[in-house]
């Protein structure tokens, strides 16, 4: 799983944005948002038309889940195509009422898109205008530009569901937007597989008999501000605290909890837990104090280390006495009820 990680990592520096969703992951998250949309206007705006399952999606249930409009665009393609060079200085856009047909053909409706004015970049005038229309956004955005294309969202106060990875959680930008309660994890964590390039080249990749190349991805997320029941449902904690199996760390205040599953019931004060938590976090139960990233006092470490490798993270004593450099953590401290 780590090789996998570490994969996305690198794919997402090198600007490689080209992993597209798979329908059946697209139709496994949305049903327990279907509430949410009628009436609404959908935008995906990193979906070409004729290609995208978000559009083939939503053509498929625009009248099941009462929608009142899609649009969707893509960036610098108009080709028939999934994988373009995004050569293209003009994209298309397509906007879909739903028409008279109760049971839509998705390439037929998909040949009514028409040209942008531009290269379709989410952040182009005419693509905002386009956002200004829409309830509810629903997409991959690329992953080298999800910092700013939430920052839009946001922005522009929009309701939304899109994909991102795990280490989006504790960027300096989304991280204060997870805290506050304004976004928060969808349904549906953990392995993804994605259609990706024929010349994508990494360990994690196959090509299945129709010829398409695929990789799975262990750590993708969904982030939303769409309620869904899940996100309120609490953690049936059982374990007892004690000083041996739950250490306190070196340089802040706070107790490690090396798995979620192991989060004392009896225990008030601040945790330490994996970043893995964020998929059963219920507001109602913890509150969220903050990362290692931010509340590492490495001045400490550095005292008895001297120079210390790697960005800021907590350290444990092992018995041996030596310090034990650990995973990001997340800090949490019990609502009282």
């Amino acid at each position: 799983m780590a090789a996998n990680n570490n994969s996305l990592g690198k794919a997402k520096k090198a600007k490689k944005d080209e992993f597209y969703t798979q329908l059946p992951d697209i139709e496994k998250e949305l049903r327990h948002y279907e509430h949410h949309f009628k009436d609404k206007v959908v935008l995906c705006n990193c979906d070409d038309p004729k290609v995208s399952n978000f559009f083939v999606y939503f053509v498929r249930n625009f009248k099941h889940l009462g929608l009142n409009r899609l649009i969707t665009t893509c960036y610098k393609n108009n080709e028939p195509t999934l994988f373009s060079n995004n050569d293209s200085e003009q994209a298309v856009y397509l906007i879909y009422d739903g028409g008279d047909d109760n049971n839509p053909d998705p390439v037929k409706v998909s040949t009514t898109a028409v040209p942008l004015n531009g290269d379709g970049d989410f952040r182009s005038m005419e693509c905002i205008e386009l956002l200004k229309q829409a309830d509810i956004v629903v997409t991959n955005p690329p992953f080298s530009l999800f910092r700013e294309y939430v920052a839009q969202l946001i922005r522009y106060e929009k309701k939304f569901l899109i994909i991102g990875n795990q280490n989006n959680i504790s960027y300096k930008e989304i991280f204060p937007l997870i805290q506050s309660n304004q976004i928060w994890l969808g349904y549906n964590s953990g392995q993804h597989e994605f259609e990706v390039p024929l010349d994508f080249e990494k360990d994690n990749t196959y090509i299945r008999n129709n010829g398409k190349k695929y990789a799975k991805f262990g750590n993708i997320c969904w982030f939303t501000n769409l309620e869904h029941s899940k996100r309120h449902e609490e953690i049936d904690l059982y374990r007892t605290y004690n000083e041996e199996q739950y250490p306190r760390y070196v340089n802040y205040d706070a107790i490690n909890v090396a798995k979620v599953q192991d989060i004392p019931y009896d225990y008030d004060g601040k945790m330490g837990v994996p970043i893995t938590y964020m998929e059963k976090y219920c507001p109602e139960q913890f509150e969220i104090i903050g990362f290692s990233l931010s509340l590492a006092n490495m001045d400490i470490i550095k005292r008895e280390l001297g120079k210390v490798g790697g960005g800021p993270r907590f350290y444990i004593r092992e018995k041996n006495g030596k310090l034990k450099r650990l995973f990001e953590r997340l800090v949490i401290k019990k609502k009282q009820q």
